[in-house]
């Protein structure tokens, strides 16, 4: 999946447009309620090394939040990991092409929802 089709997700579905909030990380593009403003979703692409991944350059990534008790079961199957940025106990990373598209929208609309809570 890659970070346009998403966009156009949240566009259609939530009317949601990603916001480039800082200068210096141009490509890091927070996706957030129009309501009460907060983060349901943060796209960035970071160097692998960073992710603990063998290789040179860059992977698109996205950190989400989720229930708790779904971060360490997700964290056991290929291209999620713990949150980078984030609290890693509520939210998870996950890198765009190496999951299918059903379950990272399954995911963003699951930390949506638990985002707009509260």
């Amino acid at each position: 999946m890659k970070r346009e089709d998403i966009f156009k997700y949240v566009k259609e579905k939530y009317n949601t447009k990603p916001e480039y909030t800082w200068d210096n990380l141009p490509n890091y593009a927070v996706l957030r309620h129009d309501d009460n403003e907060k983060w349901y979703g943060l796209i960035m692409d970071v160097e692998k090394k960073k992710l603990g991944l063998d290789g040179e350059g860059k992977v698109d990534i996205l950190d989400l939040k989720c229930h708790p008790e779904l971060v360490g079961s997700l964290q056991k199957e290929d291209g999620f990991f713990p949150a980078y940025h984030m609290n890693k106990e509520h939210w998870i990373t996950v890198i765009l092409d190496a999951q299918g598209k059903k379950k990272i929208l399954e995911l963003l609309d699951e930390s949506y929802t638990l985002t707009k809570e509260g």
